[in-house]
């Protein structure tokens, strides 16, 4: 039997006023007469994020979720040109060892996506450059939240400017830069515009990196290849990491906007992944990526436990008969 787990990204829509990723720009940081003063603003706009992300996690502790996505917006402008000289993590130490101590309690499954300027394939040096910049400030908020930084960083592959092959290629060039405590942090991730699930695992065998296999992507962008037929490589993949196997979970907001995300998951749409997949590995983290966030969770649950091909866990788990 395969275990599957449900998890959540970033925000929570049943909590009041619990962003984690409040935000301040450079333009409005810029027209403060007195730097300190910015920083300090920067430093208590940061406090708040990491406060609110603690809030989400008790929350979804109560819900029996343990799996969770952190937004990568908790610092606001932290890598900004102009700030480099600025010390974020000291004011927030405290604040991110508590985060870090009710997780592990929790045995909670913590990661992050970053954004999508984080582009390793990058044929520009300063692209390049940032994007480590960006990978590193991951690097130091797990470090600092006492988190194992090992494959805690799920990432697309990049552009494919207009040369999938050649932009491949790249990857595995710029991966040489990387430095390794930041290489063991990356998942790849296939998407739904640029690189397959194929293209994907070629990056993911070449490098030793768990790929993270999103089902509505491959539906939008796929090339005629049939999945189930890679499935075995994908879960070769995660073999030499201390996590669970995850996936991405989503579905099509209508068939005219098919990559856009819903609401909520279709149930039989997962379930028709589901059934390919039993019985290939002990647990699977699922990680929903629909716009209504821990409701759609809630909902999917709901339809779960009126099937009769479940067992159910607890409240965001359940085990495939």
């Amino acid at each position: 039997m395969t275990n599957i787990r449900l998890g959540f990204v970033a925000m929570s829509m049943e909590l009041q006023n619990a962003s984690p990723s409040k935000t301040m720009t450079y333009k409005q940081f810029s027209q403060l007469q007195n730097r300190e003063a910015g920083l300090r603003k920067l430093e208590r706009i940061s406090l708040a994020n990491v406060t609110n992300t603690l809030r989400i996690l008790k929350h979804a502790a109560a819900h029996d979720i343990a799996f969770y996505r952190m937004t990568s917006r908790i610092i606001p402008l932290a890598n900004h040109g102009d700030l480099l000289d600025w010390d974020y993590i000291s004011p927030l130490a405290d604040a991110l060892q508590e985060m870090g101590q009710f997780a592990r309690k929790n045995k909670m499954r913590l990661d992050f996506h970053p954004d999508h300027f984080v582009l390793i394939n990058s044929p520009k040096k300063e692209v390049l450059k940032n994007s480590l910049k960006t990978l590193k400030l991951h690097y130091k908020l797990l470090k600092n939240m006492g988190i194992d930084t090992m494959h805690r960083c799920v990432m697309h592959v990049g552009g494919n400017y207009k040369e999938a092959d050649v932009a491949l290629e790249r990857f595995v060039q710029n991966w040489a830069y990387v430095p390794v405590q930041i290489q063991k942090m990356i998942m790849l991730e296939n998407d739904d515009t640029s690189f397959t699930m194929a293209d994907v695992l070629y990056l993911c065998e070449k490098l030793q990196i768990p790929l993270v296999f999103d089902y509505h992507h491959h539906l939008a962008y796929h090339h005629d290849e049939n999945w189930t037929q890679h499935w075995p490589r994908v879960v070769e993949s995660w073999k030499q990491s201390p996590l669970p196997l995850k996936i991405h979970i989503s579905s099509p907001k209508n068939e005219r906007q098919f990559r856009n995300h819903a609401d909520y998951v279709d149930t039989d749409m997962f379930f028709d992944f589901l059934k390919e997949v039993k019985g290939s590995v002990e647990q699977i983290d699922c990680m929903i990526e629909s716009k209504k966030k821990d409701l759609s969770l809630f909902q999917l649950m709901r339809d779960i436990k009126e099937r009769k091909d479940v067992e159910i866990i607890d409240g965001a788990s359940f085990r495939l008969k």
